[in-house]
């Protein structure tokens, strides 16, 4: 029998392990967490026949190697086990390129980029599902890509899905290389992730590999890296500008843009842009590629424009949780880096509270800074970050700010001193990741809504 190894405990571990598990393939699953939480999940999959082995990392012997490797997204491509199994020529990939394998007959329609990706990739999905096609989103939201595969296992003369809409981040693509999308939007590109990637031209490759691999590429042509790569790696793509044709990188039939406030895709009027809900001219640009992929699969404009029209934001994304004595709190947890954070702040109104910190990434924050110096009434530092945070503050001369370590002590401090200021908003955008007090920006994001409610 075939042995496959699967490496990571989470969600999309679990589903590469059933898939096979139900192939006929001998799976042993292991992570190096070893935890009371995670025993009843080891116990249900042992019932399955699945191996789980906790506080384990696997080690390759001549005498019984795998067949096949598979990593969940958060474990490092170029680990020491993974470069020896490469060697060795054990086939190593990807969750998502497991999924590929079982669901290659569907076109995909890919999402990625740095900053915008869940947001555009929810956008696709409403306005697939709008026109009636069977289109679930996967990879980095809704469900593993494995599930999906599973699901489609599961019926009796199931029939393809009419497209997989997959969030696909650096993580997915450096470890799924043969997975090629009918159609692929970029969103934007600036420094993240690279204490994994090491250098910003790794990272570019990285997500530059996956478009090269699909039939029709979208960009937003507003992103000052894409745009200066643009014409010159990237002739015959579709571009989108939230400033007008005049701005496009590539004739206005291929283009997608604002003009007298209408949505226009490749010359065709689409909708109204003031009945889009969401704030921001990011988000705008956000829609634009997102109508690019449903026009480029056939999606009528009234589907499109029904699914704009009705569609209110993702969880964690500039998400309006309530209003307290006329201050909106908004949960902008999935602002993991510094732009986005710096995004956030001008998509919402001033005078902020803002919240901010976690566990710190490498990047520029010069221009998160000097939105807070503009928009910011105070700042309220929670987590590791919060004393290096609160020395950069300084040496911009920004003293406003306050270490409170929590967000329950910062969801409170952040009432009290928005009716001291009569802010508009007190804002949970951490420009960090959330692994030093929460198992991820979702579960962050779940706290600060809970402590607001009980506001």
């Amino acid at each position: 029998m075939a042995i496959a190894y699967i490496i990571g405990l989470g969600r999309s571990g679990i589903a590469a392990a059933k898939l096979l598990k139900r192939e006929g393939w001998d799976v042993i699953l292991s992570d190096r967490a070893d935890s009371p939480n995670l025993y009843p999940t080891q116990q249900k999959l042992a019932d399955e026949g699945i191996s789980v082995k906790l506080g384990h990392t696997p080690i390759l012997t001549s005498d019984n190697l795998p067949n096949l490797i598979v990593v969940s997204p958060g474990v490092p491509w170029d680990i020491p086990l993974l470069v020896e199994a490469r060697d060795l020529g054990i086939d190593t990939i990807g969750e998502l390129e497991l999924a590929w394998r079982y669901l290659n007959s569907s076109p995909w329609v890919a999402i990625t980029g740095t900053n915008g990706k869940t947001t555009t990739t929810a956008l696709v999905s409403a306005m697939f599902q709008g026109a009636k096609l069977n289109a679930p989103a996967c990879g980095n939201i809704g469900y593993a890509a494995c599930e999906l595969a599973l699901s489609q296992q599961k019926k009796d003369n199931a029939q393809p899905y009419d497209f997989i809409i997959a969030e696909i981040s650096s993580y997915q693509i450096e470890s799924s290389q043969k997975i090629a999308p009918k159609i692929c939007i970029w969103t934007t590109f600036t420094p993240d992730h690279l204490s994994r990637h090491k250098t910003l031209d790794n990272y570019y490759s990285i997500k530059s590999s996956l478009l090269h691999r699909c039939r029709h590429q979208i960009f937003n042509g507003d992103d000052p890296y894409l745009r200066q790569v643009g014409l010159e790696q990237w002739p015959d793509a579709y571009w989108t500008s939230v400033k007008g044709k005049d701005n496009l990188l590539c004739d206005p039939a291929k283009g997608v843009y604002l003009q007298d406030n209408w949505v226009v895709a490749f010359g065709e009027l689409i909708i109204p842009i003031n009945l889009f809900k969401m704030v921001g001219s990011h988000n705008q640009q956000n829609l634009l590629m997102a109508v690019a992929a449903a026009r480029l699969a056939g999606i009528e404009k009234t589907a499109i424009a029904q699914a704009i029209a009705t569609f209110t934001g993702v969880p964690h994304r500039l998400e309006l949780i309530c209003n307290v004595q006329g201050i909106d709190f908004i949960n902008d947890s999935k602002a993991t880096n510094y732009d986005a954070a710096e995004v956030g702040l001008k998509s919402v109104e001033s005078p902020v509270i803002l919240i901010a910190g976690g566990e710190a990434k490498e990047g520029d924050d010069t221009r998160w800074l000097e939105e807070i110096k503009a928009k910011a009434a105070t700042v309220l530092l929670i987590g590791d970050a919060a004393p290096t945070f609160a020395k950069r503050l300084k040496e911009c001369n920004y003293n406003n700010y306050e270490i409170v370590k929590t967000m329950d002590k910062a969801v409170k401090k952040g009432l009290e001193l928005g009716q001291q200021y009569q802010a508009k908003t007190v804002l949970l955008s951490p420009a960090c990741a959330s692994f030093d007090q929460y198992q991820s920006f979702e579960h962050r994001g779940d706290d600060f809504r809970d402590l607001c409610q009980k506001l």
